[in-house]
């Protein structure tokens, strides 16, 4: 007989053993998950597709749900909301409604709608949208806090006192250097209301804020002020020198030095800075250099035809020349600048001079037969060929004559002139022409009074050239001889030779007036 199991028996299908039935789950767990992968795929690709150059599900501005917004919606959304937002300042017993922008805010609208648009729609991202929940997006604000500092101090009301700062001033009558006081005034420290908008106005909503007015100190004060006069006290109470050739030594004055210093808030305007004037001083050191400097004059030798000298006209003088004006200048506006002595010295330089032998003039002779000897006068008028040197007048008081001469050479002369009377006479010296007029009135009212036997007043003298104080050549046409003493102490002469002098010589010819 055989056996049959129960399933057999009943004509049902066999139970799988535990192992193969494990399988099968598998099998079933992968195709389902295969399906909805297929599935959510295709949904996210339609889905991120939606959402190209747009905001993703979840994206928030300002509590807003941008979810589906462009950028430019977006930023319009940003750019409203901004401009109607209102800060409420108080300060004092006074309130100022003002808008961002007049705090200094910007709120980059454009910007803030990038950021939200940030979030790329690409599968993962549009994945991961589905999951995480909501996305905040802050806008992008700038705070000026110059400009909100700016307006802090708009709030003082003009009836208040603001701070006036400490200042030093020169007193010209007692020359002395005094500090002015500063004085508190009602202010603000802006400082409060900058933090304030900073925090409060990324949120872009209405908000307001304290802003007290207290008492504020200058900025500069007076102990600054008085510490700056302690600081100019001690510079003009060092000793400045410049020692120069011969023993001369120019002192820098404390008056000098004020002159030239002055003071005034520095970049900071927190603090009194002293300043210097160095063109003024740079003016001063050359002027003193000047001052020592020695021009060179070369002598003047009359010679007989053996070469032998029979009378100087003028002595020759060596130069000096000042070497190191600009370095001196610059010590002196270093010490200026500090507080220490000064002891400078200018350098020196010879400038050798030489001596020009010229002819001796040939013996005096009387009026008469210098009228007579016109012609021998003439020749004498020709100026030699191309004469070379330095032009100058050679005024012989002995003989009564002028010579015009270029170096060693007579180019015109000797011409008889009228110099000064006893009492009124010619001075000699080296000189040189300052002053020329083409036509002037003389007169010596300074000295007596019309009426008087010595008052003179004569309209149109022709072809003036002073070379000392009042004296000087001119024509004389009142005159009809000339070679004698009988003027008040100028140089008369015809009125055409006053005319040739006058178009030859100019401005610093020299003039060797001598016996």
């Amino acid at each position: 007989m055989t056996n049959v199991t129960a399933s057999a028996a009943t004509g049902g299908p066999s139970r799988p053993t535990g192992r193969h039935g494990r399988r099968r789950a598998l099998i079933i767990v992968v195709s389902i998950l295969a399906v909805l992968a297929v599935v959510l795929t295709g949904g996210a690709l339609a889905y991120a597709k939606q959402y190209e150059d747009k905001a993703l599900p979840g994206t928030t501005v300002l509590g807003h749900d941008v979810a589906g917004k462009s950028a430019e919606e977006i930023s319009t959304l940003v750019a409203e909301q901004g401009k109607g937002v209102t800060v409420a300042v108080t300060a004092g017993d006074q309130q100022v409604d003002a808008t961002l922008e007049e705090l200094g805010v910007s709120v980059d609208a454009d910007a803030t709608a990038q950021a939200a648009l940030g979030r790329d729609a690409s599968l993962p991202d549009v994945v991961a949208s589905t999951w995480s929940g909501e996305h905040p997006i802050e806008p992008v604000v700038d705070v000026d806090e110059d400009a909100v500092s700016t307006f802090a101090e708009g709030l003082v009301p003009e009836e208040m006192k603001k701070p006036v700062d400490a200042k030093v001033t020169f007193d010209e009558d007692a020359k002395t250097w005094n500090a002015v006081p500063g004085r508190n005034g009602q202010g603000v420290d802006p400082q409060p209301l900058v933090e304030a908008v900073s925090q409060k106005a990324p949120a872009l909503e209405d908000f307001s804020v304290e802003q007290p007015l207290e008492e504020i100190a200058p900025a500069i004060t007076t102990e600054e002020a008085e510490k700056t006069v302690g600081t100019i006290s001690s510079l003009l109470e060092q000793p400045m020198s410049i020692s120069s050739a011969e023993d001369t030594t120019h002192e820098v004055s404390p008056e000098r030095r004020s002159s030239w210093l002055s003071v005034a808030p520095d970049d900071s305007g927190k603090a009194l800075e002293v300043s210097v004037d160095e063109d003024a001083v740079r003016a001063w050191v050359s002027d003193r250099a000047a001052d020592d400097s020695v021009e060179a004059k070369d002598g003047i030798e009359q010679v007989d035809e053996d070469g032998e000298v029979v009378k100087v006209v003028s002595k020759k003088k060596d130069g000096l020349e000042i070497t190191n004006s600009d370095a001196v200048a610059d010590e002196l506006i270093a010490a200026l600048q500090g507080t220490t002595p000064l002891e400078a010295a200018f350098k020196t330089k010879k400038i050798e001079s030489e001596v020009e032998k010229v002819d001796a003039p040939e013996d005096e002779k009387d009026d008469a037969s210098k009228d007579d000897d016109k012609s021998k006068d003439d020749d004498k008028d020709k100026p030699a060929d191309k004469p070379t040197g330095e032009k100058w007048i050679d005024v012989d008081l002995s003989n009564k004559t002028v010579t015009a001469y270029v170096g060693d050479t007579p180019v015109w002369g000797p011409r008889s002139m009228v110099d000064g009377k006893e009492g009124n006479e010619t001075p000699a010296g080296s000189y040189e022409i300052y002053l020329r007029y083409d036509r002037q009135d003389m007169t010596n009212a300074a000295y007596y009074p019309e009426g008087h036997e010595k008052y003179y007043y004569t309209e149109d003298v022709p072809w003036v050239q002073y070379f000392h104080h009042g004296y000087g050549f001119h024509g004389a046409p009142w005159r009809s001889s000339f070679g004698y003493s009988g003027s008040h102490g100028c140089i008369n002469m015809p009125v055409s030779d006053a005319k040739w002098l006058y178009d030859w010589a100019s401005m610093g010819t020299r003039v060797e007036s001598h016996y």
